[in-house]
């Protein structure tokens, strides 16, 4: 199937794939019950997103059963780098400090999440992250 060029997962797409990380190899109908537990969203819809993710290469599909079978093609983490990196690019200009500013300044983090920070950050700068 020919992949589209713009292969960033959309809003609906992110949501797929985090349920094929958590769950694993799906089918549609998996993949829309635990989708509708949360929103009203229709099969079809699910179906149609699932198709271009594929299209895009953002899934595999088996096609082995009658019922086809979706992973995600990459890890949660490899994908989070991604959009990440995306959005330092085309947003902050290039600058992981103005992100991490923005992202500071967004929301108060707390007491545990700035150790946290802290400890990446030391790990970052002795190279063992």
């Amino acid at each position: 199937m020919k992949k589209t060029t713009d292969t960033r997962p959309t809003g609906g797409e992110l949501e797929i794939l985090g349920v094929l990380w958590r769950r694993g190899p799906s089918t549609v109908r998996e993949v829309y019950n635990i989708l509708e537990r949360n929103r009203p969203i229709g099969y079809t819809t699910v179906l149609k997103l699932m198709q271009i993710m594929a299209e895009k290469g953002l899934v595999i599909r088996n096609e082995d059963q009658r019922a086809h079978i979706y992973e995600a093609r990459a890890p949660r983490d490899q994908t989070q780098k991604q959009l990440v990196r995306d959005l330092v690019d085309r947003a902050f200009n290039g600058s992981a400090l103005t992100l991490v500013m923005q992202a500071l300044s967004s929301r108060k983090a707390t007491r545990a999440e700035l150790a946290q920070i802290r400890k990446l950050l030391d790990d970052y700068e002795r190279g063992t992250r």
